[in-house]
């Protein structure tokens, strides 16, 4: 059963913004909060107004658009440290930052008693002049509870040392009817699921951004993602527990 009484809680905002509560800190991975980003339309309501509030330190994967977008940073208190791949620390200052810290792969940094190391992603860089020098990283948070999160990648010969967390944090979808490059689809996250052997899983990347217009027509893209990532982990991961958290839910780590 879930150990509530230890205050460890997920709370999928959407996307891959999620909010941990680990150890008695808050941290916010990836803030995209806005309804409309670009060409994206917001499929679900608004996040809670205090998602982005007394935040501990925000995990930055990557500076795509739908990870790192300008507008939801500033809505953040700027003495927020914040971790992030190498070649971001320039776009966070300019977001208003004053806290950054970039990590490679293998690096680590403690936060009020969390130790949070920067590990393997397999995703491609950015392409604006502000963003291509900085590529992805995923974070394997240990404190309370053990916490890997992928952020954006494909599968990567690594994954595997990764194994054993509480919960991974695994995408299974995007953001339109295609999936280019360094993504991870529900049955290749089922495989990273069997690579990572987690207690708990809990799909993310999907049900939340879309092309304008395109809901109406390919509107089972926005539902189906981590129905058939927990069926394929039904093979292929069989000892994890999949759960799946709508845009704004929450659920206790188990202990």
């Amino acid at each position: 059963m879930p150990d509530e009484a230890s205050g460890d809680r997920v709370t999928y905002i959407g996307h891959a913004t999620v909010l941990l509560e680990l150890g008695g800190l808050r941290i916010l991975t990836d803030p995209v909060l806005r309804a409309r980003i670009g060409h994206l339309s917001r499929q679900v309501g608004p996040p809670a107004a205090d998602v982005s509030a007394e935040l501990d330190a925000i995990l930055l994967s990557h500076l795509h658009l739908d990870h790192a977008d300008r507008r939801s940073l500033r809505r953040i208190d700027p003495s927020t440290p914040v971790l992030a791949p190498g070649g971001a620390d320039r776009f966070l200052r300019r977001c208003g930052f004053r806290d950054v810290t970039e990590l490679a792969p293998g690096e680590a940094v403690e936060v009020g008693g969390v130790r949070i190391a920067a590990v393997q992603a397999r995703h491609p860089r950015g392409r604006s002049p502000l963003t291509r020098g900085s590529g992805a990283i995923g974070f394997d948070l240990t404190g309370s509870r053990r916490v890997y999160f992928a952020g954006d990648t494909d599968l990567f010969a690594g994954m595997r040392e990764l194994a054993g967390p509480d919960l991974a944090l695994l995408p299974v979808w995007g953001w339109g009817p295609t999936l280019g490059p360094g993504h991870l689809d529900p049955g290749r996250a089922a495989q990273a699921a069997a690579l990572l052997s987690p207690r708990i899983a809990v799909p993310i990347h999907w049900g939340t951004y879309f092309p304008l217009g395109l809901a109406r027509r390919r509107g089972h893209l926005l539902t189906d993602p981590p129905r058939d990532f927990a069926r394929r982990c039904a093979e292929l991961a069989p000892r994890t527990e999949v759960r799946i958290l709508a845009p704004g839910e929450s659920s206790p780590i188990a202990g």
